[in-house]
C-alpha cells in the first residue's frame, strides 16, 4: 500500500507563499487520485485540491482558487501544492492523501493519508 510523507509547511506572514510536497512510496501502481486536505483546530478536515494522477485534471475548493496550485511529478512520485497569497484563515494542518478509485472530489474516498505538515499564517 502507498505511504505518504508531507513536507514544506511553516510559519509565514499574510501574503506569503509556501510549496508543500508529498512523496509517495511503497506502492506497486499509482493511485487513481491524490489530493491535499486541511484541518484547522476545532474544525473538520476539508478538501483543498485534488488531481487525477493519470490525466492531470484538477479540482480546487472555492476558497483557494487562484491562490493554490496542485501539481505532480510522476517520475519522482511527488505531489505538490503551491500556496500563494496566504491568509490567516489558511492556517491548518495540511494532509496529503491518495485513493485508488471513486469520486476524487469526495474526502470519504481517500483511505491513504500522510501525517500532515503545519501551515501557520500570521496577520
Amino acid at each position: 500500500q502507498v505511504q505518504l510523507v508531507e513536507s514544506g509547511g511553516g510559519s509565514v506572514q499574510a501574503g506569503g507563499s509556501l510549496r508543500l510536497s508529498c512523496v509517495a512510496y511503497g506502492h506497486s501502481y499509482s493511485p487513481y487520485c491524490m489530493g491535499w486536505f486541511r484541518q484547522a483546530p476545532g474544525k473538520e478536515r476539508d478538501g483543498v485540491a485534488t488531481i487525477y494522477v493519470g490525466g492531470g485534471r484538477t479540482y480546487y475548493a472555492d476558497s483557494v482558487k487562484g491562490r493554490f496550485t496542485i501539481s505532480q511529478d510522476n517520475a519522482k512520485n511527488t505531489l505538490f501544492l503551491q500556496v500563494n497569497s496566504l491568509k490567516p484563515e489558511d492556517t491548518a494542518m495540511y494532509f496529503c492523501a491518495a485513493t485508488y478509485g471513486g469520486d476524487c472530489t469526495r474526502i470519504s474516498e481517500y483511505n491513504y493519508w500522510g501525517q500532515g505538515t503545519q501551515v501557520t499564517v500570521s496577520s
